[in-house]
């Protein structure tokens, strides 16, 4: 009798703190995900490569801004989606490597990265991504546009790849989707129920009819492997899961066989 009545304090001290947990966890959940880094509107864009800036006014509060990286002879474009920190001018090395093979890069930031503005959603990237892959049909047709999405735009580039034609769907570091990572770093709320955002990977996949390349490191301690793996069990007869043997997240330009990657998904 007089354990049970010393458990119903530390029971209800642990219920709280749980109920506390979840809800500090679903209101901060943007801040939690996304790390923008906004610029001013008169910034300036430097890189070593020929690029022009775009910026496109969606309506009286929001700005869709992006930067257009020109390969030499361009035979096709890149589409790329970026992960969840900083801006565009972070990722100018991304598109080095895609221009030295022989393709344009088209690189958006996501709303309130950058130069973007407007409200940050799901939904909001989902449409900004759909105004980029239009600006490449004004260069390109679809047979000659690779959409390449990094880490958390993996899950941008499998949903636009889901609704539009394109050569080749590439995915970098990928995660089955946004309830699985929530679930691999505490597993014991119903993200499901709490989760603003999705991004379900694993449910736009299999209506993604181009040829699919995954790219992920065997170290990854951001996005696990075995997130990505998950993917594979979705593919079509054709699509490939490249490894990276011992790349981590964000090193993954350093090992060879990265580049060997990018010479298959960027062919």
């Amino acid at each position: 009798m007089f354990r049970k009545l010393k458990l119903k304090p530390i029971l209800s001290a642990l219920l709280g703190l749980y109920l506390v947990g979840g809800v500090l966890l679903t209101l901060f959940q943007k801040k939690i995900i996304f790390h923008p880094e906004p610029l001013t509107a008169d910034y300036t864009f430097k890189y070593n490569l020929p690029f022009e800036e775009i910026n496109i006014r969606l309506d009286d509060k929001q700005t869709l801004s992006a930067i257009l990286f020109k390969a030499a002879a361009p035979k096709g474009i890149v589409l790329y989606f970026h992960g969840n920190a900083r801006n565009v001018s972070k990722y100018g090395a991304k598109a080095q490597q895609m221009t030295d093979r022989g393709y344009s890069v088209l690189m958006m930031d996501y709303p309130t990265y950058g130069k973007s503005t407007g409200k940050l959603t799901e939904q909001a990237i989902y449409t900004n991504a759909l105004h980029m892959y239009e600006v490449a049909r004004k260069l390109f047709p679809p047979d000659s546009i690779i959409l390449y999405g990094r880490s958390l735009g993996t899950a941008v580039a499998a949903e636009l790849a889901a609704i539009r034609d394109c050569k080749q769907l590439v995915l970098e570091a990928p995660y089955f989707n946004m309830t699985e990572m929530a679930n691999r770093l505490a597993p014991v709320y119903p993200y499901g129920y709490m989760l603003d955002f999705k991004f379900p990977t694993d449910e736009y996949l299999p209506k993604v009819t181009a040829p699919v390349v995954i790219i992920h490191g065997t170290d990854d301690h951001t996005i696990p492997l075995e997130s990505g793996k998950k993917l594979e069990t979705l593919f079509k007869k054709g699509d490939k899961f490249i490894p990276i043997p011992g790349a981590d997240h964000n090193n993954l330009e350093k090992y060879p066989d990265y580049q060997k990657a990018l010479d298959i998904a960027l062919k």
